[in-house]
Parts: C-alpha cells; sequence; structure tokens
C-alpha cells in the first residue's frame, strides 16, 4: 500500500492510540468500506478519525484559522493540480 508520509505517521498514530496493530487496523478499515480500494479506504478513514477528534480548543491551540504555509505546504513530491496553477 502506497502513502505519503504524513499518512503513514497518522496511520501509526491511530495504531498507538487504539492500541492495535498495523495490520488488524488496516483489515477493520478493509471491512466496514463500502466501496473503492486498500488504500483509499485508509486514507478517509485516517481523515474520519482526526476531523471527529477535532475541537474548537484544539484548532485554537495549533493556531488554526490562519492557514499558515507550514500547514498546506504538504512533501517536497507534491505537484499543484492543474486547476491551481
Amino acid at each position: 500500500m502506497r502513502l505519503e508520509p504524513e499518512l503513514w505517521d497518522a496511520l501509526l498514530e491511530i495504531c498507538d492510540r487504539e492500541r492495535q496493530d498495523l495490520s488488524t487496523l488496516v483489515r477493520r478499515v478493509e471491512m466496514m468500506s463500502e466501496e473503492g480500494g486498500r488504500t483509499s479506504a485508509v486514507r478517509v478513514f485516517v481523515l474520519n478519525y482526526f476531523r471527529a477528534a477535532a475541537t474548537e480548543a484544539g484548532h485554537i491551540s495549533a493556531g488554526h484559522g490562519a492557514l499558515s504555509r507550514r500547514h498546506i505546504a504538504g512533501h517536497a513530491g507534491d505537484q499543484p493540480s492543474p486547476a491551481a496553477a
């Protein structure tokens, strides 16, 4: 399964929080997913997991509200989409 390094980090953080090994968690995600492949299901799961955990207090503490370049930069291999260019 190919994921960006940031998604691997997030997935491993979820494993720690949920006290599950990686293979068990991925199998559970696949079983819960209604469509798409494994990688897509994992990406959606990671996004939904952290969205559900996000609180207003957490956003304020993290300095969210005015997007900084650090938050939107992505990793070095990212290229802007044609619509953004």
